[in-house]
C-alpha cells in the first residue's frame, strides 16, 4: 500500500475552511509550518509529500478577487518547489512531489528544475504533470485566455516527450571528474535533443547530470477521457478521486487495460484514490472531530472554487438555474467534475445549487470517520479488492490531521502487513516499487524506431 500526503503551499488545505480550524497553524508564511508536516509524514514512512499548485488565486467567481481574500479561500500560493527544498532539507526519506503547468512552462526549465531537486535530495523527486484550467491562470502568465481542454493535453504530450529527452541526455558515466588528468566530463556522452514539434521546440545539450534515480517519477491526475490517456501514455503514479469500491475498482481496471494498450507494464503505473480521514483514538473522538470541521465551510467556499475549477463564473446564475446546453459544452476547467455531477443528479442540465451539492466542492466527505480500526477496516476494503494501489492523504487540519492518521492508522496498518514498517531504500522508486529509471525506458514500442 501507498500513501501520499496531500499538500498545499498556501493558508489552507484544499478545504478553504481549514485555515479557520481552532488547531491548524496559522504561521504557514514560515519554513517551520512545511518542515513539520514533513517530519510527521516521515515517521509515518509515506511514499511521498506531494503539492497541488495552481498559477492564479481563485478569482472567476464575480470576477473579482475580493470574496477570496476575505474569506481566505486559497488566495495566498507559494512557489511550491522553493517549499519543498526547504521540507527536503530536514528530510532523508520522504519523496517530494510538486505540480508544475505544461501549458506555461517551459520544458527546459521543467527538466532542470526537477532534475535539481531530484539531485539535492538524493533521488526523491517527482513532477505532477498538469495542463492548467483557468483564464486567472491564463491571464497571471501572460494569455488572454485558457487554450481549449484537449489542446492543451495535445501540448502537454509534446512537452513531457522534450523534458524526458533532456532527462536522457546524459549518460550513466557522462561524469568523469578526474583532477589528475584534468578531464571532467565524456563529451559523447552527452547529447542534443534537437526536439522540433508541433507546439514546442528544444535543442539542448541539457545541462543537469543523471540522479540516483535516474529521473524523476511524473505523477498525473486527469480524469477526464483525455486526461486518463495521457496518464496511461505517461504517469509512473495516478492520482484519482474514486467514491465508492465497486465504481473504484471498476476505472482502476479499465484504466490498467488503457496502460497495458498504450504499450506500458500496468504495474508500473500506481494509482492513489484521494481520502480525507478524520481519526481519533476512538471513534467517538473522531465523530466529535468530524462535527467542528463539518460545521466550517461556508457558501462562498464552494461557489468560488467551482468557478475556478470549471472555469465558469457561478455568479452569474442563480442558485435553481439550470445550465444550458451551450454553457455544459464551454466548461473547459477540470471536466471530470461536470460529468460527475450530471452522473450524480441524473440532469444534463444542472443547476448551480446541483453542483454545489454533487460535486461536494469546498466540503470533507465525511465517508471515513473513525477510530484506528475504523479507518484500517476501509483502507483494507478498498485495497485489497483492487479498487486503487494506495491513498492520497488529505487534511481538514494542518498538521493536526497528518499527525493523527501518522498516530492511529499507520500502526494498524503496519500490524496488518498493508504498509511498511520502514522505508526500504533511499530513493522514491524505490518507495514505490519501481527499477531506477534506465534511458529510453518510457519510449513505447511505437516510438523504438526513433
Amino acid at each position: 500500500m501507498h500513501l501520499v500526503g496531500f499538500l498545499q503551499a498556501q493558508n489552507c488545505t484544499t478545504l478553504a475552511s481549514s485555515w479557520r480550524h481552532k488547531d491548524s497553524r496559522t504561521d504557514f508564511l514560515t519554513a517551520d509550518y512545511f518542515q513539520e508536516i514533513a517530519r510527521i509524514l516521515e515517521a509515518g514512512k509515506f511514499d511521498l509529500g506531494f503539492f497541488d499548485d495552481r498559477l492564479s488565486m481563485p478569482d472567476r467567481y464575480g470576477s473579482d478577487h475580493h470574496h477570496t481574500i476575505e474569506h481566505g479561500i486559497r488566495c495566498v500560493k507559494l512557489d511550491p518547489i522553493v517549499t519543498l527544498t526547504m521540507m527536503g532539507a530536514v528530510t532523508s526519506r520522504l519523496g517530494l512531489g510538486s505540480t508544475a503547468s505544461t501549458t506555461y512552462f517551459e520544458p527546459f526549465d521543467v527538466a532542470r528544475c526537477f532534475q535539481t531537486l531530484d539531485l539535492m535530495s538524493g533521488g526523491r523527486a517527482a513532477w505532477n504533470v498538469v495542463t492548467s484550467l483557468n483564464d486567472g491562470e491564463a491571464a497571471n502568465m501572460g494569455h488572454a485566455e485558457m487554450m481549449e481542454h484537449d489542446r492543451r493535453y495535445d501540448r502537454a504530450d509534446e512537452h513531457v516527450e522534450v523534458v524526458l529527452r533532456h532527462w536522457d541526455s546524459w549518460e550513466d558515466d557522462a561524469l568523469i571528474v578526474d583532477k589528475e588528468s584534468g578531464r571532467f566530463g565524456d563529451g559523447d556522452k552527452v547529447h542534443r535533443i534537437d526536439f522540433k514539434g508541433r507546439f514546442l521546440q528544444s535543442r539542448g545539450p541539457f545541462t543537469v547530470p543523471r540522479s540516483p534515480q535516474g529521473r524523476p517519477v511524473l505523477i498525473q491526475a486527469g480524469s477526464s477521457g483525455r486526461g486518463k490517456r495521457f496518464s496511461a501514455r505517461w504517469a509512473e503514479m495516478v492520482f484519482v478521486s474514486y467514491h465508492d469500491v465497486a465504481s473504484g475498482k471498476q476505472d482502476y481496471e479499465e484504466f490498467k487495460r488503457m496502460v497495458a494498450a498504450a504499450g506500458r507494464d500496468p504495474d508500473s503505473v500506481k494509482v492513489a484514490t484521494l481520502c480525507y480521514p478524520i481519526c481519533a483514538a476512538t471513534r467517538a473522538e473522531a465523530e466529535d472531530k468530524a462535527a467542528l470541521i463539518a460545521s466550517l465551510p461556508l457558501e462562498i467556499d464552494a461557489l468560488s472554487l467551482l468557478s475556478e475549477a470549471l472555469n465558469f463564473d457561478f455568479a452569474s446564475k442563480g442558485m435553481d438555474e439550470p445550465f444550458t446546453d451551450a454553457e455544459m459544452a464551454s466548461i473547459q476547467g477540470l471536466q471530470a467534475i461536470r460529468d460527475r455531477v450530471v452522473k450524480a443528479t441524473g440532469k444534463k442540465n444542472p443547476t448551480v445549487r446541483d453542483f454545489m451539492v454533487g460535486s461536494g466542492r469546498g466540503k470533507p466527505p465525511m465517508n471515513m470517520v473513525g477510530g484506528p480500526k475504523e479507518i484500517a477496516d476501509k483502507l483494507e476494503e478498498w485495497f485489497t479488492a483492487k479498487a486503487c494501489d494506495g491513498f492520497v492523504i488529505g487534511a481538514c487540519v494542518v498538521p493536526g490531521s497528518y499527525a493523527d492518521f501518522v498516530t492511529h492508522v499507520v500502526p494498524e496498518l503496519q500490524r496488518r502487513g498493508l504498509f511498511r514498517k520502514d522505508y526500504t531504500g533511499p530513493t522514491l522508486r524505490d518507495h514505490l516499487g519501481l527499477p531506477r529509471a534506465r534511458l529510453g525506458d518510457w519510449r513505447v514500442p511505437a516510438m523504438a524506431a526513433e
